[in-house]
């Protein structure tokens, strides 16, 4: 832990060193309480010196006064030091996390890392500014403490001796069985957050196939695994309050007992025994404060070591070191020419190989089609192209250099990539469009969302570009978001453009006419057209037949109504039966 304090801390180190400071003030000033007292018992009240008694009580209320100083700048101190470490940690946390690849995002479940970047760093925070206010004042208060009260009376010291082991060691004992059980509640946590977002994400599903009663069930296991896991955890440390006020007790009445023998016998005074018990029960209550920090310690330290999981993941797509222009190897002679050669892929080390000997070469400007059946490997196939995975065997090429060579970012601006689930984020559509190219003008604007067919039903909404767009794009339909994710695409002028069954959810004339316009606005483009409809892809020179990984059947779209039962028969079934006779 603390060595992601040091490393996160930056320019909070000031707030968090003045901190520590302000409270040395304000325990200084605290410990002279109970001495100051002893004296107004001991002499004014004693002699019946009344200037005396005032003179030391305004001393006590100037003290008192400069402690509370030392109180609020240590409070602000602390609270600005740990607000300002856990922005520094959320942003490091935020900014690897957009380094991973598919792999390590596919690791981590998304509700996890929604957790650790909220749920786990508020608890790093608040365990920050607890230790900042109570754990460097404890132990300050517990020592001053200690020597003040062996000043007063060596003899009844002994009772600490005997006292504070216990206490400790009862501490140290509950606080270890209960640290597995904190980082077992943010597993729970994790899960709730999962079922919550499932179900808010699925709504429609949900009310469509009246299933609440089901989620709701979902929920409440969750919630109950939560709740019984809290209450194994705080069992394990509800000794320790009770241990505390135990041994305090015990404390005072041996205070009181033996300090009461000694007045008796005339060897102590009897403001140095209320003096010793305010000194007993500062030590108590620096005890108690310590236990409830170290609660939050045993908390923080399975945060710890979730947002160190996610922090020490290393993304396993590096950046190349080739040196590459911005046109990467297009002006060689292979130009874009992408290349496949015996590429294997599979999740992890032990996982099922997903595509297997997969070998082709696709020419500068070529339009390639994909079809294949539902888990066939289409979309994974093309993710190696702009490295979003990288090929567990074998070689991807473009330019007749490996991808692996090639720094990522510029790799991927000469890609663009329309995904099978079209994403909108919430704010204006202009902005979202500008994923595309920032700098795009008004016109070009226009420009792309005429060519995706989409300039009629932007231009129909309140505001045009500058209409809204609520969470995940609600208030669009699906064959819109998909027109827009291919807006923003075209927008970068890719000179590789992937389409992955991103027209699904338009009609097929539209889906016509976007394609056409995307080959008459990107001219030499490389497209790669993955798709369910042999109507998207029969024009295209390339037609690849995906089954379990392998590539069955490849060639242009009458070639394959020859050689290919399986495209014969998804033919058939799409175009008609009339197509088959002109197979020999």
């Amino acid at each position: 832990m603390l060595k992601l304090i040091k490393k996160f801390m930056g320019s909070s180190w000031l707030w968090a060193i003045a901190a520590p400071l302000f409270m040395l003030l304000e325990v200084m000033m605290d410990l002279m309480q109970p001495a100051l007292m002893a004296e107004i018992i001991d002499v004014g009240v004693a002699q019946g010196d009344v200037d005396f008694i005032f003179a030391t009580g305004g001393r006590m209320l100037i003290y008192a006064l400069i402690g509370v100083i030392g109180g609020l700048g240590r409070s602000a101190a602390a609270a600005i030091a740990a607000v300002g470490f856990a922005s520094r940690l959320r942003h490091k946390v935020f900014s690897h996390i957009q380094t991973f690849s598919f792999e390590e995002l596919d690791k981590f479940q998304t509700s996890s890392l929604i957790t650790r970047l909220t749920n786990d760093v508020a608890q790093l925070q608040q365990t920050v500014m607890l230790g900042l206010r109570l754990l460097a004042r404890s132990p300050l208060t517990c020592i001053g403490s200690i020597i003040m009260a062996y000043r007063l009376s060596p003899v009844l010291s002994l009772i600490l001796v005997a006292a504070l082991p216990v206490l400790l060691a009862g501490a140290y004992v509950l606080i270890k069985r209960a640290l597995p059980l904190f980082m077992m509640m943010q597993t729970k946590i994790d899960r709730i957050n999962e079922v919550m977002r499932e179900n808010l994400l699925g709504a429609k599903v949900v009310k469509a196939f009246v299933s609440q009663e089901h989620e709701k069930k979902r929920f409440d296991t969750a919630n109950r695994d939560l709740m019984e896991q809290s209450v194994k955890a705080m069992e394990n440390m509800a000794p320790l309050f009770p241990l505390v006020n135990l041994v305090m007790n015990l404390s005072v009445v041996a205070a009181l007992w033996f300090g009461g023998s000694l007045a008796i016998a005339g060897s102590l005074e009897t403001g140095k025994i209320m003096a010793f018990i305010n000194y007993l029960i500062q030590i108590m209550s620096s005890m108690m404060m310590a236990i409830m920090v170290s609660m939050g310690l045993a908390r923080a330290q399975a945060a710890v070591q979730r947002l160190n999981e996610v922090l020490d993941t290393e993304s396993g797509i590096k950046d190349g070191s080739f040196k590459a222009e911005e046109d990467l190897a297009g002006d060689g002679p292979e130009g874009y020419d992408i290349v496949f050669r015996d590429v294997w892929f599979r999740h992890g080390q032990a996982g099922q190989w997903i595509l297997k000997n997969i070998d082709i070469e696709i020419k500068e400007g070529q339009t390639v089609g994909i079809i294949g059946a539902t888990g066939s490997g289409k979309s994974t196939l093309v993710s190696l192209i702009p490295r979003l995975y990288d090929a567990a065997r074998g070689q991807v090429f473009i330019g007749g250099r490996d991808v692996r060579q090639y720094p990522l970012a510029v790799l991927r601006n000469k890609i663009g990539m329309v995904l099978q689930e079209s994403i909108l984020f919430a704010g204006s559509l202009e902005e979202n469009l500008r994923y595309g190219k920032e700098e795009a003008t008004g016109e070009e604007l226009e420009a792309a969302a005429k060519d995706a067919q989409a300039l009629d039903f932007i231009l129909a909404k309140e505001g045009d570009f500058a209409a809204r767009v609520e969470q995940r794009g609600r208030n669009f339909s699906g064959g819109q978001k998909q027109r827009l994710s291919i807006v923003r695409t075209l927008l970068r002028q890719p000179r590789i453009l992937i389409l992955d069954d991103a027209a699904s959810a338009v009609d097929t004339v539209t889906e016509a006419k976007i394609r056409q316009a995307i080959l008459r606005r990107l001219g030499s483009c490389t497209l790669i057209i993955i798709a369910q409809r042999i109507a998207a892809i029969k024009d295209a020179d390339l037609i690849l037949v995906l089954n379990d990984g392998v590539i069955e059947a490849r060639g242009s779209h009458e070639e394959l109504l020859m050689a290919s039962e399986t495209y014969r028969h998804v033919a058939a079934a799409q175009l008609g039966e009339e197509v088959l006779p002109h197979v020999g």
